[in-house]
């Protein structure tokens, strides 16, 4: 059963005040680990070629915060703060979750100015061809992000787990 999509909130302003202000570099290892347990093994041979020595960034806008990370040619790691990169991604959180769980197609984004991509532009349309063409099962939980909590279990009455 497809669950009824809501909206998801934007980070409020004083939050983003406060990120702003932290060090990029953990975020980065963050985003590379995970970049690294569900992209790596699946990247094709000729777009790890491509990309191998890039700098790229994420970029949450209402979050005020950003990512810099590189392909080393065998894993995904993480850069500190770099005054320019190839491909900077950028969209708000709440967009890139929805293109993660595959709720929102990227291309729509884009040409609706939600999505925005800057830098090289045939680096950028390999990584998007290449993400859109992936089975990424590891993102399939993230489906349960940003949606209503079930309500709770009658006490005593055991969980059936998940797949219930």
């Amino acid at each position: 059963m497809k669950a009824i999509p809501r909206a998801l909130p934007e980070c409020p302003p004083f939050v983003a005040s406060l990120l702003e202000k932290l060090p990029a570099y953990p975020g980065s290892l963050l985003l590379a680990t995970a970049l690294n347990a569900g992209l790596a093994p699946q990247l094709p041979a000729d777009v790890a070629q491509l990309m191998t020595g890039r700098k790229f960034r994420i970029h949450v806008r209402d979050a005020r915060i950003s990512f810099d990370f590189t392909w080393t040619g065998s894993r995904f790691a993480p850069l500190a703060r770099q005054a320019q990169t190839d491909l900077t991604i950028s969209a708000s959180g709440p967009d890139f979750l929805r293109m993660a769980r595959r709720e929102e197609d990227p291309d729509t984004l884009f040409f609706s100015r939600r999505l925005m991509m800057e830098g090289d532009t045939e680096l950028g349309l390999v990584v998007k061809n290449t993400l859109d063409a992936l089975e990424l099962p590891v993102l399939e939980h993230l489906s349960r992000f940003g949606r209503k909590p079930q309500a709770p279990r009658e006490p005593g009455r055991r969980s059936a787990g998940p797949w219930a």
